[in-house]
């Protein structure tokens, strides 16, 4: 399920309509994303619009503050986790619940670095968590209807697992997938 733009009107507002400038946005996003997952939210705004390929002023343009910028990027992974429930709902239940959770796994690692500067009581974390919720509890509930996955946990039991398992440092990230393979195995019903 997509987010739409009556989730999150703050941020939604801001995306441009003129394809170039759409272009630049998508651009700055990407950069942006890039930017913190590397070197959090002190990230240089000059080089976020150097690595987008575009100048401070087209950047200041779409994103008047550090705080839109990091909202937008915010806003921009969920719709992308959001899309890929969309694109996963096909698999079998157990599989596409996997899939969904290995996704969010990586969209967490990206968000981590924004999360402690949005403001969690603000309408956009709202909509965006609601997104999410929407999303992903389908998938859950229907590997459970499958007897896929154990019936005794919510879909915010599993949200908080493996939200466990992205906040935890890692020696590489195949250990992360490791230890999220666990996670998973102990959702699993088993005969």
């Amino acid at each position: 399920m997509t987010t739409s733009a009556d989730q999150a009107p703050e941020v939604f507002s801001r995306r441009p309509k003129r394809v170039d400038a759409r272009r630049n946005y998508e651009k700055l996003i990407a950069a942006a994303r890039d930017a913190f997952a590397e070197n959090g939210t002190d990230a240089s705004l000059e080089d976020i619009a150097r690595r987008a390929g575009v100048g401070i002023g087209t950047l200041y343009r779409h994103f008047p503050t550090r705080q839109d910028l990091f909202e937008s990027v915010y806003v921009d992974e969920v719709e992308a986790l959001c899309r890929s429930a969309e694109d996963l709902a096909e698999l079998p239940p157990w599989e596409a619940l996997a899939g969904w959770l290995h996704r969010f796994v990586g969209y967490s690692a990206t968000k981590r670095a924004i999360y402690e500067a949005l403001n969690r009581d603000s309408e956009m974390f709202r909509s965006c968590r609601t997104a999410m919720y929407a999303a992903g509890e389908p998938l859950l509930s229907r590997a459970q209807e499958a007897g896929a996955v154990r019936t005794d946990v919510t879909f915010d039991d599993v949200l908080r697992l493996v939200s466990g398992v992205t906040g935890t440092q890692f020696v590489e990230p195949s250990q992360r997938e490791r230890v999220l393979g666990v996670a998973l195995d102990g959702l699993r019903r088993h005969a």
